[in-house]
């Protein structure tokens, strides 16, 4: 080897071992940059939890959508499609307007909050108690759910009324109704000073829903030929059960974001048991809400009627959506069947009534919303059936005389309903203009 080789050979040796000895110094430096404290680690799990919730409620979307395509005629599936994507858009732009502050800035044990715009403020950064999160998760996390609210109104009202019409209620549904109801318990209202217990809404989110869906039904009236003289009631099927069993399967699935992610934060060991609990409750109530349902038809009509099956899923899952955590699973899988219950008893109650519910929103949600929110106590001693019953009647209060008076007002103006020629032909045609399925017409 030459005397420059060797030269070479050892300043190669030698500077691997410089790099040997500083080795442990520079992985020690690294290991410091990258460590996260804490803090730090809990607002990053708080903030992912709030993330992932909101984009499966978000789907949840899709999932009413699906259902309510496939329990209306196929002459309508078009004008459900377009209300459930403007009635989305509609509710997230009016919650950044004057919804979120409305129903969480400086309540103070009061009645709403401020009226304002919406803005991101992160400068905190993590708590160092490991509550923090990223202001814009929880925003996007709290948006989601006023769209829930209005999909319910959305499926009630199908067939017989004009876009618009709902679209104008929809922009007072979630830019005023359902914040300012929902200030007096999330945000830290008067209900919540009391006591009163939702734990992801089957009061705030879905009795809200199911009361402004009644009052439009009552303001609305029936679809044409759905009652006879005499009493009768004349059955009118959905276009495709497979949609509709496809959409029930999306919104279970999105309920996991709905209650798992009420817990409001995942940065500890609790919280991360908390939240698998939650998942397991609310998937037992649903299971239990189907069984229910289906075994009760079978009683009382001898054979399954599939709509009451997948409703009953639905009414399991508002049921526990009041308190998932604290029961234990079989309490859950009874919370769940007597919802399904409620739902087989209450559709042809509606019927008697003469008030047309096309796809059974107003059982599921409203009444399962009520059932749901009075069972708290029976698995969360830190509440009372009293409380309850307040919130319970105020919220409904408040929501059934905003929505009738908002309802009437757009009746005796703009009008609310399509005309009886239209009705026939199918919104589709009449207020679409674009057909879900143009190669066939059906009645």
């Amino acid at each position: 080897m030459s005397k420059t080789g060797r030269y070479t050979k050892m300043a190669g040796m030698a500077g691997l071992a410089v790099l040997a000895m500083s080795a442990p110094a520079f992985a020690q430096e690294a290991e410091e940059a990258f460590t996260l404290s804490a803090p730090e680690t809990a607002y990053i799990f708080n903030t992912l939890l709030f993330l992932i919730g909101g984009f499966l409620v978000m789907w949840m979307a899709a999932g009413f959508a699906m259902l309510e395509a496939g329990l209306v005629r196929s002459k309508n599936v078009a004008m459900q499609c377009t209300k459930n994507i403007s009635l989305f858009a509609i509710a997230t732009i009016m919650y950044y307007l004057i919804g979120y502050n409305l129903m969480y800035a400086g309540v103070d044990g009061g009645y709403f909050g401020s009226i304002s715009l919406w803005g991101v403020d992160d400068s905190a950064g993590a708590a160092a108690d490991g509550t923090g999160y990223a202001s814009a998760s929880d925003w996007f996390f709290q948006v989601v759910f006023v769209a829930t609210a209005a999909s319910i109104v959305s499926g009630t009202l199908a067939e017989r009324i004009k876009l618009w019409p709902f679209l104008l209620f929809t922009v007072i549904l979630t830019g005023f109704i359902y914040p300012i109801q929902g200030a007096w318990q999330w945000g830290g209202g008067w209900l919540s000073e009391m006591g009163f217990s939702d734990f992801a809404g089957s009061t705030i989110v879905h009795s809200t829903g199911g009361w402004a869906a009644l009052m439009g039904a009552l303001i609305l009236g029936p679809r044409i030929g759905k009652y006879v003289k005499g009493g009768g009631v004349s059955p009118i099927p959905g276009s495709s059960m497979p949609l509709a069993t496809l959409g029930t399967f999306i919104l279970w699935l999105g309920w996991f974001g709905f209650n798992g992610a009420s817990q409001l934060a995942l940065g500890t060991i609790a919280d991360a048991n908390a939240v698998s609990t939650i998942f397991i409750n609310t998937n037992m109530a649903a299971a239990g809400g189907v069984v229910a349902a289906m075994l009760l038809t079978q009683l009382l009509y001898k054979k399954v009627d599939i709509t009451m099956a997948l409703n009953g899923a639905l009414a399991g899952l508002v049921s526990i959506t009041a308190e998932p955590l604290a029961p234990t699973l079989g309490w859950a899988l009874v919370i769940g069947a007597l919802g399904g219950v409620i739902v087989v008893l209450t559709v042809p109650l509606l019927d008697k009534l003469r008030i047309d519910d096309v796809v059974g929103a107003i059982p599921v949600h409203l009444f399962c919303g009520i059932w749901g929110t009075m069972a708290v106590p029976l698995t969360n001693g830190d509440t009372s059936f009293a409380v309850q019953a307040t919130g319970v009647i105020s919220i409904g209060i408040f929501v059934a005389v905003t929505s009738l008076v908002l309802w009437l007002a757009l009746r005796f103006t703009i009008g609310i309903r399509c005309s009886e020629e239209e009705e026939m032909l199918g919104l589709d045609k009449a207020e679409i203009g674009v057909e879900a399925y143009p190669e066939f017409t059906a009645s």
